[in-house]
């Protein structure tokens, strides 16, 4: 790409010299013949790393290529792997590699120009007002959708270091929708792309970060030592999600934009600014859609739900046999993938990876989390929480009373599905309708007995009791916030955010909760952003619904847990 181009608008001497330095920083150097090379060094190492890389949806993707659209990827980002794998899959997949948008903490030598030549441009995590960046960083990126490269770059911004989505940071989208109102003549379509793994790599190092350990920086003396540790690591996932069509996507929310853009190309649009938070949320949305629930993260999830991270092998299976089903029966959507086989073969092939531990006894076999790991393994479950939120949320309701009307199943999971979209970035289109179908299976399966009044078979008690802890930790935190909000109905935001993690932290350490999200701060902070667009926050005209959720919320919790959630609320604000 030349640079004169990029820098025309800047006659003068230093600016231009400064804005070529800016490039030199910025711009990928592809090369074809290191592609090449690339890939035999690639197919070497996944085949060293893993026993194989399940891929779903590669084919809508390759029609978008022949259709001529300007395609976007927009993966997760799980590790540092998810640079080379999305890159090797479109490559062998028989797509050109994107043009990856990378941290600038990157650019170690010899690494960093390794990754020029692989397609990689830099990128500062900030850039502080400096508007001459800004233009050449803009300038480059309309280059390569003008040039018909196709692009990637991460919307979390860093790495998820607790297996949740993370909030998505809106810059690069904000310059893909510019560049589109700058009069892309291609349709632009960003692509949204679940990654996942059986093993990631840095997952022990995320958990001394969250510890509150420093964050190493970057250095060639790292990727030296993650090669040195190569294993076992089972298998690697890239499910590519429901495409998003840029130009479908602002005839939508503006459909008068592109008369809006003409008549004053400088003028940013009102409409600019909600539509960019909205189709953030929508790429989040679409990533989780396209989650693929494997044989690790399964597993996890329902260890990690049994009361001491502990199961008889034969109930495990069982359990898993159940998700299996439901998630086949009742899919979350067309995108997401479910891991072949049965309970028995899931458990072997985690026992293969040396992720969980087998002890045997006189009466039989049980399956374990290692209690040093259990932290660790919650990264897992959480790549996967939210395709078995509604079933759970469900499942909690049908132990809590002993006949459920459908009705009130209904109430409870549209009081809390809000705040369960925010924070997981789910994305279900009919929520009652989703719910039936799951309510229509567990009857099917022989959980349940009833029709529009609900009753729990007494041989299924303790699968639905497992299924229902899972969102346990979930609705104890949404106990803590309406319990705040009902003792005390004009809590700012801000205190809102602070005393919910001051409480959180004491039930945490009375019920020995040690699951991350639990104690971030962030998380607080999307639940009370949401909160207020509800107008739950500062409003008497809402006080009812508040104490009606409050009252769902306690009612679905533990008694113990209830209990020192309301003493706790009383005692930190004096009544």
């Amino acid at each position: 790409m030349k640079k004169r181009r990029l820098i025309k608008k800047y006659p003068q001497k230093k600016p231009a010299r400064t804005a070529i330095e800016y490039l030199d920083e910025i711009a990928a150097d592809y090369s074809d013949s290191l592609v090449r090379i690339a890939e035999r060094f690639l197919t070497w190492l996944w085949n060293k790393l893993y026993s194989g890389i399940n891929i779903k949806g590669a084919e809508q993707i390759r029609q978008l290529h022949h259709d001529g659209h300007e395609i976007v990827y927009v993966p997760c980002h799980r590790s540092h792997m998810d640079y080379l794998l999305l890159s090797y899959i479109l490559y062998y997949q028989g797509m050109v590699p994107p043009h990856i948008a990378a941290g600038i903490n990157l650019n170690f030598w010899p690494a960093g120009s390794m990754f020029r030549r692989g397609g990689a441009f830099f990128i500062r995590r900030s850039f502080n007002g400096n508007k001459l960046y800004t233009a050449v960083f803009r300038e480059y990126l309309d280059q390569l959708f003008a040039k018909g490269y196709s692009v990637e770059y991460f919307t979390e911004g860093g790495r998820s270091r607790t297996g949740r989505l993370l909030a998505p940071k809106t810059g690069m989208l904000a310059m893909t929708i510019n560049s589109v109102l700058r009069g892309i003549e291609r349709p632009v379509t960003l692509v949204p792309v679940y990654l996942g793994y059986d093993h990631v790599m840095e997952v022990a190092t995320y958990h001394k970060e969250l510890s509150g350990k420093k964050k190493k920086k970057e250095s060639v003396w790292q990727v030296f030592g993650a090669i040195r540790k190569l294993g076992n690591f089972g298998r690697g996932y890239v499910n590519f999600g429901e495409p998003i069509n840029l130009q479908n996507f602002l005839n939508q929310q503006a459909p008068d934009w592109r008369d809006e853009v003409a008549k004053d190309p400088e003028q940013k649009p009102t409409w600019f600014t909600p539509s960019v938070n909205l189709l953030a949320s929508s790429v989040m949305t679409n990533i989780n859609g396209a989650a693929a629930a494997s044989s690790v993260t399964l597993t996890s999830l329902v260890l990690l739900a049994s009361e001491r991270n502990a199961l008889e092998r034969s109930l495990l299976e069982r359990q898993l046999d159940l998700y299996l089903a439901m998630l086949k029966s009742v899919p979350y959507t067309s995108y997401t993938s479910v891991a072949e086989g049965n309970g028995k073969s899931i458990v072997n092939h985690c026992l293969s990876l040396n992720k969980f531990v087998s002890t045997k006894d006189a009466i039989g076999e049980i399956i374990s989390v290692d209690e040093k790991i259990a932290i660790t393994m919650s990264y897992y479950r959480n790549n996967i929480i939210h395709l078995m939120a509604i079933p759970s949320l469900i499942a909690s309701c049908l132990v809590q009373y002993d006949i459920c009307e459908r009705s009130k199943i209904h109430a409870i999971v549209m009081d809390f599905y809000p705040l369960l979209k925010a924070e997981l970035f789910m994305g279900i289109e009919d929520v009652q309708q989703h719910v039936d179908k799951v309510l229509d299976f567990m009857v099917e399966q022989g959980l349940l007995s009833g029709d529009d009044h609900f009753e729990v078979s007494p041989r299924y008690t303790a699968q639905l009791l497992l299924l229902a802890e899972t969102i346990s930790e979930t609705l104890q935190r949404y106990a803590i916030i309406f319990n705040l909000l009902a003792i005390k109905p004009d809590l700012e935001r801000s205190e809102l955010e602070t005393d919910s993690h001051l409480l959180a932290k004491r039930l945490g350490a009375l019920h020995g909760i040690t699951a991350p999200e639990f104690y971030d701060k962030k998380l607080y902070n999307t639940l009370s952003v949401k909160l207020k667009e509800l107008g739950y926050l500062c409003s008497v005209e809402h006080r009812a619904e508040v104490i009606k959720i409050r009252d769902h919320a306690n009612q679905l919790l533990s008694s113990s847990v209830r209990q020192t959630i309301v003493d706790s609320v009383h005692a930190e604000h004096g009544h």
